[in-house]
């Protein structure tokens, strides 16, 4: 197979062994595989994968037809189209993937669009509906709008009956935000004159959350799931207090086969 292949932080295209499926996983033949913050940040040396996935090969999600199946895999056929999110390894022509964690493909769908498309609804969906536990009329903030798992967000909020409030570094993209479901799009130096919300999604980190926390409403929750502006900020314990609210975190990579099944 070929793979894109991390060497001294630079990236290179090498030839090595297609990999073979274990007992219970499949090989993926890839059509189209994503490109995350995450493999940039793996490419620097600052995020790498968790064991037992390839440690020098990016890509958390990627798309094409099922190549191999392991012995005790009876869930797919060969030539089947599928989607997954995977530890790391994703950027290669063969991907191997635990067959639990296989998305079908529906022909509506091309090999392009799934293969981007996992990673980002689904960090959304576990931080805004698993996490968050969003309702129908709760506000709900998300820092970094435009991005990639923001643009998933405001969808899934919407799909679940809350009102999606954007918020960008400028207002370039508000028109594209409100045609995809935003009830409202601010600027991150507008965020102290919103109304107060329910749900903080925090992508973006320290720059954001310093302001965005001061606007949770009594028994609102922030979910962290992205630090690009930095990893730490000062929080109002006693305003957490006060309000009955909850800081939590989710990340999707680094956990367990049995959990992303």
């Amino acid at each position: 197979m070929r793979a894109v292949k991390i060497n001294n932080n630079e990236l290179e295209i090498v030839s090595q062994e297609t990999p073979q499926p274990g007992p219970d996983d499949v090989v993926i033949e890839v059509r189209a595989a994503g490109l995350n913050a995450a493999d940039l940040l793996q490419r620097r040396g600052f995020y790498p994968a968790p064991p037992g996935w390839p440690s020098d090969i990016p890509g958390l999600e990627c798309a094409g037809v099922v190549h191999a199946v392991g012995l005790n895999v009876t869930s797919v056929s060969l030539g089947d189209r599928v989607a997954a999110i995977v530890g790391g390894g994703g950027q290669a022509t063969h991907c191997v993937v635990p067959a639990e964690h296989l998305i079908a493909v529906p022909s509506s769908i091309t090999d392009t669009e799934a293969g981007g498309f996992a990673e980002a609804f689904t960090t959304a969906f576990d931080a805004l509906v698993l996490n968050a536990h969003i309702a129908p009329n709760e506000r709900v903030l998300i820092s970094g709008a435009a991005g990639g798992v923001g643009l998933a967000a405001i969808q899934i909020a919407r799909a679940f009956g809350a009102i999606a409030v954007a918020v960008t570094r400028d207002d370039r993209h508000h028109d594209a935000l409100r045609d995809l479901g935003a009830s409202e799009c601010v600027t991150i130096d507008q965020v102290g004159t919103i109304a107060d919300v329910d749900v903080i999604l925090e992508l973006v980190g320290a720059a954001h959350l310093a302001v965005a926390q001061t606007k949770l409403r009594p028994f609102g929750r922030v979910v962290v799931i992205g630090v690009g502006s930095g990893g730490r900020v000062e929080v109002d314990l006693l305003g957490l207090m006060s309000r009955r609210a909850s800081l939590t975190g989710s990340t999707l990579r680094a956990r367990s086969r049995e959990e992303k099944a």
